[in-house]
């Protein structure tokens, strides 16, 4: 990427601002699936390393090296693994200016987890005080992108329960979303609270499934829900990140619409998806 980079900041007369992504080795203490700041995770050039890349960034005729970038994992929920990875960033630049790179920028990603059910994770400002306890002294911009923390608690996912089911082992709510709409409780376990839009209702063990045709279909599994019946309007709560955002088609399903809430005042700012939506992109083969 380094070389592709530097091949096409030549053909344009220029020289191409760049930092790299570190693998600092931190453990985010988080779900396996959306951890990535370990040795054995996909992302960035491991720590020890990081020395080998920006000495050869140097000597490329249309780089210039500016930065650092790092983001150990998602949904975490305690401060240690963001001091940890500070430091080790913080030692990482310090070299890097003593071999005359003016490292002005250090991107220490997202992270900050949100309260899904009893978690605590830390404030903002107890992050924010964390991260300059360690980089304060850098001089460099910092850069974050806490998406989560910002999006997560401000969206919910309203459905409806279609049909209820006696089944042999447990009770099923049937309900119009699905894993297409929200993937996370099928693709992580992660909870949802699913709190009923009728107010009273009784509680009661049971699943909460979409009418997609796996078993992996569900929003809530082995739950005290509220015992709604057919026609019932839920909330499934914390749906602002990773929400729409992972939403698919998949069994043919349009997308749901999306709805920005202010006080009394609504707006629809994304139209609900027709079948026209799912099929407009094909055509049928001449052979």
């Amino acid at each position: 990427e380094l070389l592709t980079i530097n091949r096409v900041a030549a053909t344009m007369g220029v020289k191409a601002p760049i930092s790299i992504r570190v693998n600092p080795d931190v453990d985010p203490r988080t779900h396996a699936y959306i951890s990535t700041g370990l040795k054995k995770n996909k992302f960035g050039i491991a720590i020890e390393r990081a020395l080998i890349e920006y000495r050869a960034a140097r000597d490329l005729e249309n780089i210039e090296v500016l930065g650092v970038d790092c983001h150990i994992g998602s949904q975490i929920t305690e401060l240690e693994p963001f001091g940890d990875a500070m430091e080790r960033l913080k030692a990482l630049i310090l070299t890097l200016r003593g071999e005359g790179m003016d490292i002005k920028y250090l991107d220490i990603g997202g992270g900050l987890g949100i309260p899904y059910s009893d978690e605590t994770p830390p404030a903002p400002d107890e992050y924010a005080r964390a991260v300059l306890k360690v980089v304060g002294d850098l001089g460099c911009t910092l850069v974050l992108e806490p998406g989560r923390a910002i999006a997560g608690n401000a969206g919910i996912l309203v459905g409806k329960v279609l049909y209820t089911k006696e089944g042999e082992a447990k009770r099923f709510l049937i309900s119009d979303a699905a894993m297409n709409d929200l993937v996370r409780p099928s693709l992580y376990g992660s909870y949802h609270a699913i709190l009923p839009v009728r107010q009273g209702v009784a509680i009661a063990r049971a699943d909460l499934v979409g009418p997609i045709c796996e078993s992996g279909d569900f929003l809530a599994k082995d739950r005290d829900l509220p015992a709604m019946e057919a026609g019932d309007l839920f909330a499934a709560m914390s749906a602002g990140a990773y929400g729409f955002s992972m939403s698919s088609n998949y069994n043919s399903r349009p997308r749901v619409a999306e709805v920005m809430v202010s006080g009394d005042k609504y707006q629809v700012i994304r139209q609900r998806e027709s079948y026209e939506d799912l099929v407009k992109g094909e055509s049928v083969p001449v052979f």
